[in-house]
């Protein structure tokens, strides 16, 4: 992952603080100066444009085109220019003049003589730009009626010319006044005025944002930089008495969010303490747990072959605990010379009461069998026995046989518990089914059922929790006895060992990333008899 450079509040908000500035200043005085340079120029249009307003209204239109015909002057025409050349000579006017234009040409009728080179009667324009004819012609077409621009002059600088026509008595527009006014530093005044500007826009953005930045150091910049460092200083304290002090009194959401830490710092300890109490709790009652299932494990008979000597049988048993203390249980044991006893239970619930629970109940079946009772005795006395004093309401269903190694007899019992399968020699797993008897410590006194069975050499019998058959996948669907059997036919020739194995990888593989919510329990006794 890409590391990014920190950069301080501090430094952003000057870093913003500038650029806004520059861009407010630029801004700013690049539209004043814009809006100075369009006065300016308004300003001097309109005095051009009085000067040549005031020469059209006052030179007589009848006269004009007699003496561009005569070129005769007389005292009127000597009148008007005096006139011009007064006017020219107390202003800025450095053009003031008079012409008839004719298709594409200008003759002139007074010409101000204040400037060298002052044009004569009749004489023709030769120097005016193509601009400044063409803007002659519109004027006298009256379109438009009157016209100014601005343009520089390489002698004047910048000249502001003007343009409008004189009438006739009859209203016909006969000639047209040309005025040209020298702007005098132009351009000075416009960088003169855009530096006033911009060292005022300046001076006053500078007092403002070093108000605004004074502002926002005090109320945000600061008591931010206190709370970042009042909430490193509160994990580094935790472990100790000392409280974090957050002095903030900005009197809006910053204040309160430095109460808010002040208060987390208090509730976070608070729940620290309290969580601290209850990880110790759990860690002691975890390894309880662990304890209690080390030792219900130790319970049941885990060294395979069990008896290497006796060559009558071979058994194979296994029980793989979900994550928490069950109820699960297997035994197996002789009961003399002869017999053997086989056991497969389930105790009702979870945890340490139920593997109690099951540990009373393996040593109390054990106790009677071995005292030579059968397995209907032996459950009865058993289910009056845990019935005393069981307030948690547990129960237990079992599967108890007892085998006669040398002639394959047997007698079983079920209390409650699965269907064992049978699997005569050559044939296919199938299960037993028939009435079961209530489990055990569920009613004080009631009788068990017993049936007797008969084992033939190669036969086997494989009994099993319902952890087995009610294992679910992702999808909430049961292992089911269906895919039981199917799995113990697919696998039953691959000798007792492989067995249970296989029925094992069968249930991961259907279970997959599910969790296990219960014990996983399978014995296989497979009967080989008296060679």
């Amino acid at each position: 992952m890409k590391k990014y450079k920190r950069t301080s509040l501090n430094k952003k908000v000057l870093k913003s603080i500038v650029i806004f500035a520059v861009v407010l200043i630029i801004t700013t005085g690049a539209l004043v100066c814009i809006q100075y340079y369009y006065n300016q120029v308004n300003n001097y249009s309109k005095q051009a444009f009085d000067f040549a307003r005031t020469a059209a209204n006052v030179i007589d239109g009848d006269r004009v085109l007699g003496y561009v015909e005569t070129e005769e002057k007389d005292d009127y025409y000597y009148e008007i220019l005096n006139f011009l050349n007064a006017t020219q000579y107390e202003t800025d006017l450095k053009y003031y003049y008079v012409f008839v234009p004719y298709e594409d040409d200008l003759v002139y009728v007074w010409d101000a003589v204040n400037v060298q080179g002052a044009c004569e009667l009749g004489q023709h324009e030769e120097y005016m730009s193509e601009e400044s004819k063409a803007a002659t012609f519109d004027v006298f077409r009256q379109d438009p009626p009157e016209k100014i621009s601005i343009q520089k002059d390489k002698t004047y600088g910048h000249i502001a010319s003007a343009y409008s026509p004189i009438f006739n008595s009859a209203g016909d527009p006969v000639a047209v006044v040309g005025v040209d006014l020298s702007i005098p530093g132009f351009r000075k005044a416009i960088a003169m005025y855009m530096l006033l500007v911009v060292a005022a826009i300046f001076t006053i953005t500078m007092i403002a944002l070093t108000v605004f930045y004074s502002s926002v150091e005090k109320n945000i910049i600061k008591p931010i930089s206190m709370l970042t460092k009042s909430t490193g200083e509160m994990i580094n304290n935790l472990k100790s008495d000392k409280v974090i002090d957050i002095d903030i009194h900005t009197g809006d959401e910053i204040e309160e969010l430095a109460d808010a830490v002040k208060r987390m710092d208090g509730d976070l300890r608070d729940y620290i303490s309290r969580l601290s109490a209850v990880t110790a709790e759990k860690e002691r009652i975890g390894t309880e747990l662990n304890v209690a299932k080390r030792i219900q494990e130790s319970m049941l008979p885990n060294i395979f072959p069990p008896f290497p000597e006796r060559s009558e049988f071979e058994l194979f048993a296994s029980m793989m605990p979900a994550k928490h203390v069950g109820g699960d249980f297997y035994d197996f044991f002789m009961v003399d010379d002869k017999h053997i006893a086989l056991v497969m239970a389930d105790v009702s619930g979870k945890g340490v009461p139920a593997a109690l629970f099951m540990a009373i109940a393996k040593v109390l079946i054990k106790t009677s069998v071995q005292a030579e009772r059968g397995p209907a005795e032996t459950l009865e006395r058993v289910n009056n026995q845990l019935l005393e004093g069981n307030d948690t309401g547990l129960f237990v269903t079992v599967w108890l046989a007892v085998i006669d190694i040398t002639t394959g007899k047997g007698i079983a019992a079920n209390a409650g518990h699965m269907h064992p399968a049978l699997r005569r020699k050559g044939g296919q797993y199938e299960l037993v089914k028939y009435r079961h008897s209530p489990a055990v410590a569920t009613i004080e006194g009631i009788p068990f059922k017993e049936h007797e069975f008969e084992l033939r050499q190669g036969d086997a019998v494989f009994v099993y929790t319902d952890g087995v058959t009610e294992a679910t996948n992702t999808e909430d669907e049961l292992f089911g006895e269906d895919r039981l059997i199917e799995i113990l036919n697919k696998h039953g020739d691959e000798g007792t060992a492989a067995l249970l194995p296989a029925v094992k990888e069968a249930i991961d593989d259907f279970v997959g990333d599910a969790p296990q919510f219960d014990d996983i329990t399978m014995l296989i006794f497979n009967y080989k008899g008296i060679e």
